[in-house]
């Protein structure tokens, strides 16, 4: 992965594949987009009661349907994943695509996949113990994903003899896009991540303003570079992703606004930038035409 100014979109997987979603991900290829990437739950917020598909069988769908665009997941995580089970299916999709998957990595959150696997008097992880769960199954997928045969037995997560030949197309490994804000993740990031991925401050997001939404980046990034330090890695390395639509503000509210935003973050040090694919009648509803115009125009306001 390399550091520059990109556009990407993220494209719910909430449309049958021969029923107009085949057609977004080739017309994402088609507006420039650096990347496309899609939502790795088993549900998720007001789309719970509609359709919504796996995240790894429509990348992979995707992949055979488009020739450059990167495609990825924002993000998995280990609610209801396992490091051994989805390496086999990140190298299958690797090479499907021939090198064009970044997985999106995170400690996930309290929504569906918390609780669809748990009985009904289970409690649903706290932080903490997401957080440990994440320490653990990150640097296991690392390791799968690396090397043609691993044995490890840890805590939460355990693999014996796991075979996973060829290995994935992209060298050592595909490339891991780590969401985090606290310092566990953070730490995560700059040893494992490719990239790292923040949607701001959630506490903000109803309440606050868009200028203290930069202000909390801001330390967000300031604690990522803290973070590199300490393993002993240049920040510079590690690619910024700026997951809109949790910020305050609208800056989807006119071509200039979301020129002022993303100008705002990319002088933040952010070099990728990824907005919602329009979904009709929901948080994410957008002009076509002004979808696509950011796709194609925004960039060039920036030289």
């Amino acid at each position: 992965m390399t550091s520059s100014r990109r556009l990407s979109t993220v494209i719910l997987p909430i449309h049958r594949w021969n029923q107009g979603g085949r057609p977004l991900w080739v017309r994402a290829e088609e507006l420039g987009f650096h990347a496309a990437y899609t939502y790795d739950h088993l549900a998720w917020r007001t789309f719970r009661d509609g359709p919504w598909f796996g995240a790894v069988p429509t990348l992979t769908a995707a992949a055979s349907a488009t020739e450059r665009l990167r495609l990825g997941t924002l993000v998995t995580s280990p609610n209801f994943r396992h490091p051994v089970t989805l390496a086999k299916e990140l190298i299958t999709l690797d090479d499907v695509s021939d090198g064009r998957v970044t997985l999106g990595i995170g400690a996930g959150g309290n929504g569906f996949d918390a609780t669809t696997l748990r009985g009904s008097a289970e409690e649903p992880w706290t932080p903490r113990e997401r957080a440990d769960h994440f320490e653990e199954f990150v640097p296991l997928l690392d390791r799968l994903l690396r090397e043609p045969t691993v044995t490890q037995e840890g805590r939460f997560y355990s693999a014996n003899e796991a075979r996973n030949i060829p290995g994935c197309v992209q060298r050592p490994r595909l490339p891991f896009a780590v969401a985090a804000t606290g310092p566990r993740g953070m730490r995560l990031a700059a040893r494992y991540g490719q990239a790292w991925v923040t949607t701001g401050d959630p506490k903000l997001f109803e309440s606050g303003t868009p200028d203290q939404s930069v202000e909390a980046v801001r330390g967000q990034i300031a604690r990522l570079g803290a973070a590199c330090e300490e393993a002993g890695r240049d920040v510079s390395e590690l690619d910024k992703v700026l997951l809109t639509g949790f910020t305050p503000g609208s800056p989807l509210e006119s071509f200039d606004a979301f020129v002022d935003f993303a100008g705002t973050h990319f002088e933040l040090g952010f070099t990728e930038i990824v907005v919602h694919w329009p979904v009709p009648d929901s948080v994410f509803e957008l002009d076509t035409r002004l979808f696509e115009r950011i796709a194609t125009e925004a960039l060039a306001q920036f030289g």
